[in-house]
This record gives C-alpha cells, sequence and structure tokens, in this order.
C-alpha cells in the first residue's frame, strides 16, 4: 500500500531558544513532514506550495505580510498559547488561513505561576535564600514576610486562568474579589468564595494581592497605570501573570521607590529580558521569573497536542476545537 504524504508543517526552528521543543519533534513528525524557516528559505521555490500550516512555538516564525505572500496553500496557523496579541489577526484572515490557540493547555500552569509569585513575594522566599550562603551565621529576628491566610486577593480578569487562580486561593483561605468583563454566574462565584467588584477601583482599595490574568489587546495595554498603583494599598503587592504591557512599568517603577505599593511579582515584562540596566532590575522589593507560565513538562506537551488537533481538524475541513476569530 502506498504511505500517505504527510502534509508540511512549517516550524521557527527545533530547540535553541525560539525552536519546537526537540521532545515534541517525533510527535510533530508522526502527523506532519516538519521543516524549519532555514530549510524553507534554502529552497523557497521547492517549498512554497507545499507548506499548509505553521506552528509557532514562543511568537516565532513571526508571520508578516511576505511569509503570508509566499505560502499560498496555508490553510492555518496554530500558536503555542493562549495570547495572541503577537499576530495581525485581521492580515492573517484576509489570506484565507485559520488560527488556533492552546487555551486549555496552559491554565493550570499559568495559574501556578500565579500563586507560586504571589506567595514567594509574600514570604520573601528569594530574599531567604541566604539560608545557604556561607556567609550567613545567624537569621535576623525581624525577617518577616506577609501572611497569606485570610488576605485579601483581587484578580483582575476571571477566564479561565483567573478562575484557577481563585480556587488555589480559596485552599490558602483568602478573601477573593474580582473584576471581570462578564460576571461568573452565582454558582461559581459561590464554590470558590469570590465576590465581584463591578469598578476595578474598589477592588484595588480592598486587596492585600492584586493579580493580572487578561488578555493583551488595545483596551488592556497599560491598562494598570499611575492612577491604579495609588489606589492600592500602600502594603499592597502587585502581580503579572497577563502579558508586559498590561502594566506601566515606568509608574511601577515609581510606585515600588516611592511606597506607594509594597512589592511587585512579575511573570511578564516588556520586553523580555529587560535591558541589564533597566530600573526595575535595582530594586529591592520585585521579584521578576522569565516567563514562567507554561513552562512545565506536562503543560507544553499539551499545547503541541493542541497545535496538532487544531491544525489536523482545519486540514480536514473539520470544526478546529480553539479556532480564533480576528
Amino acid at each position: 500500500m502506498e504511505q500517505r504524504e504527510l502534509p508540511v508543517l512549517l516550524v521557527n526552528e527545533v530547540g535553541s531558544v525560539h525552536g519546537v521543543l526537540e521532545a515534541h519533534v517525533e510527535f510533530l513528525k508522526k502527523h506532519f513532514h516538519l521543516i524549519t524557516m532555514k530549510e524553507f528559505l534554502k529552497n523557497k521555490n521547492h517549498w512554497s506550495k507545499k507548506v499548509q500550516a505553521i506552528y509557532l512555538w514562543w511568537h516565532k516564525p513571526i508571520i508578516n505580510r511576505e511569509l503570508l505572500e509566499s505560502l499560498p496553500d496555508l490553510k492555518v496557523i496554530a500558536n503555542s498559547g493562549v495570547g495572541m496579541d503577537h499576530l495581525d489577526l485581521k492580515l492573517i484572515s484576509s489570506f484565507g488561513v485559520k488560527m488556533a490557540n492552546a487555551p486549555h493547555a496552559v491554565s493550570s500552569s499559568t495559574a501556578d505561576t500565579g500563586m507560586a509569585l504571589l506567595l514567594a513575594s509574600a514570604r520573601r522566599l528569594v530574599e531567604g535564600n541566604i539560608a545557604v550562603s556561607p556567609d550567613t551565621a545567624c537569621f535576623a529576628a525581624d525577617w518577616l514576610g506577609d501572611e497569606v491566610s485570610g488576605a485579601t486577593l483581587g484578580i483582575i480578569g476571571m477566564g479561565r486562568i483567573g478562575y484557577k487562580v481563585a480556587k488555589r486561593a480559596k485552599a490558602f483561605e483568602m478573601k477573593i474579589l474580582y473584576h471581570n468583563r462578564n460576571r461568573r454566574t452565582e454558582e461559581e462565584e459561590q464554590a470558590v468564595g469570590a465576590i465581584y467588584c463591578t469598578k476595578i477601583e474598589d477592588l484595588l482599595q480592598q486587596s492585600d494581592f492584586v493579580m493580572l490574568v487578561v488578555s493583551l489587546t488595545p483596551q488592556t495595554h497599560k491598562l494598570f497605570g499611575k492612577k491604579e498603583l495609588e489606589l492600592m494599598k500602600p502594603t499592597a503587592t502587585l502581580i503579572n501573570i497577563s502579558r508586559g504591557p498590561v502594566v506601566d512599568q515606568d509608574a511601577l517603577v515609581e510606585a515600588l521607590q516611592t511606597g506607594v505599593i509594597k512589592a511587585a511579582a512579575l511573570d511578564v515584562t516588556y520586553p523580555e529580558p529587560l535591558p541589564r540596566d533597566h530600573p526595575l532590575l535595582k530594586l529591592k522589593n520585585i521579584l521578576i521569573t522569565p516567563h514562567l507560565g507554561i513552562k512545565t513538562d506536562k503543560a507544553t506537551r499539551m499545547i503541541t497536542e493542541e497545535a496538532v488537533a487544531n491544525i489536523l481538524a482545519a486540514l480536514n475541513g473539520l470544526p478546529m476545537p480553539n479556532e480564533v476569530f480576528p
């Protein structure tokens, strides 16, 4: 029996900083003929009419008009994550190309990261690493952190990830406030003990910890600035697990320097990583991690599985589980 020819899938590279994980290559090759951007550019005439799908890993390859025009048989682009802010969705759609993200795979790992940042910041775990220093002779009696149990957490953005954060916060006996475009059902609120705040101002004034869990859109760009920071308690901590540009970083620097808020814990910044001379890196009351939200073995594997399911559905004329529209 003649072996069926696999559809061609374009990826940026394999391994390195912006490449699909080497551990996922075998799985991808079960469904696709995999080629990298380097291979494509080396023999564009050969591959141009063969590429039917692109799998983006860490926003690469960059999707622009030139690339789209060079791929006349491209049918679908699958993104390795939820956020699509790095893509011109209208441009892609104008070429008749479908798009998909991976919302289910990332929700638990990102919620875990949010709680990890909250706990690490509250209990000063990074500073506490002096316990392993050869110069440490004793521990200061006034080395105090903040109690998490009984504290108020304000969640801005109660989508899939935000709701999972609330579930985790409930287990820590936190009081949960939330602000969202759409209010959750009464049953969902009761399940996690969450209280809806119509106005974001009410949430900010009451919260000991404020966590940002929104998508980056034109409406949420610099959603959190000087005004919002000044509404927070001076003893409060800001946690961002959404996207860097959701926060006005200049305003955040000033707020942390002047005591407007106590601390911040960020898994996202802009750019990523920050320039080594950025003022945020000079502050002691901030914790910054390198966009670890989705970085677990299980989550990255699930992301690739979701991407494959979406691509195969599109190529077979079936509804995509996670299609994203302009």
